[in-house]
């Protein structure tokens, strides 16, 4: 797949095979003028990322993301290094340090635990405190509740799937029969109300005391759930008539097999 990749790349290199890097897609830009060592861009596990060192050097190699808007063919060599400025300190506001870095999913600042996205385009390496304080204003007006129910906060976002409220830390959509950007205070009980609803329909089974649900899903399927384990049994299987037994052992045998560590035999001495 690696190798097909570089060909569309590529398209006129010849005999990718001839050079073991470009199978892997890797494309060297120079020389890291601190450490001597090769400065490469390469497809790595979470993207396109720009890597100094080899795996072959005593010292781990560094590595950086590519940002959203370039590219492993046309990535300069002072592009590339500039993202080994990152993530870059800001200053302080409202007590909490302010960075500004590039993630999987773009470049973003940082404030305390909070991460802010920045605009499409905009390049992190321009942005200074005054102008990450406003992106940080935005956010926490996006997320300031817009109503309390049961002593609890209710957020309002828009997310991958559509608008949505939050509450009590449960993502509830929200439909097109209702007014987004206008929601009454009755339309927020209203769909907390249903959410609620719907979690307690498709519980099947609550073993409480075991910290075990089984629970329905999509398509008829059900689903063991124990802590972050989540377990899904096939359509065959009658989830109602399952006993806690049944569970246990069902949990056993999907439950990853530890590994054991052999000890090295010391040298006994003389």
């Amino acid at each position: 797949m690696m190798r097909a990749f570089y060909k569309d790349f590529h398209p006129h290199v010849k005999d990718v095979e001839e050079n073991a890097e470009r199978e892997v897609g890797e494309r060297i830009l120079g020389t890291d003028p601190k450490t001597g060592k090769p400065v490469s861009v390469r497809l790595g596990k979470f993207g396109p990322m720009v890597q100094i060192g080899t795996v072959e050097d005593e010292e781990k190699p560094q590595f950086a993301s590519l940002g959203p808007d370039q590219q492993l063919g046309s990535i300069t060599f002072e592009e590339a290094m500039d993202l080994f400025k990152l993530p870059k300190d800001l200053g302080v506001y409202e007590d909490e340090e302010v960075q500004v870095n590039n993630g999987r999913f773009g470049p973003y600042v940082r404030f305390g635990k909070v991460f802010v996205s920045l605009p499409k385009g905009r390049d992190p390496m321009d942005v200074d405190l005054k102008e990450a304080i406003i992106y940080i204003k935005e956010k926490q007006a996006a997320d300031a509740p817009i109503y309390t129910y049961e002593d609890l906060p209710v957020q309002k976002g828009t997310g991958r799937f559509g608008p949505f409220i939050k509450w009590n830390g449960m993502f509830i959509n929200v439909n097109k029969k209702y007014d987004f950007d206008n929601l009454s205070d009755a339309d927020i009980v209203q769909l907390i109300e249903d959410k609620k609803q719907k979690e307690i329909d498709k519980v099947i089974h609550n073993f409480e005391a075991e910290g075990i649900r089984v629970e329905k899903a999509r398509w008829g399927r059900s689903n063991i759930i124990k802590g972050k384990t989540k377990i899904e049994l096939p359509k065959t299987v009658d989830a109602s008539k399952l006993t806690l037994e049944e569970v246990l052992d069902i949990i056993e045998k999907k439950a990853p097999k530890k590994k054991t560590t052999r000890k090295k035999a010391t040298a006994k001495k003389k």
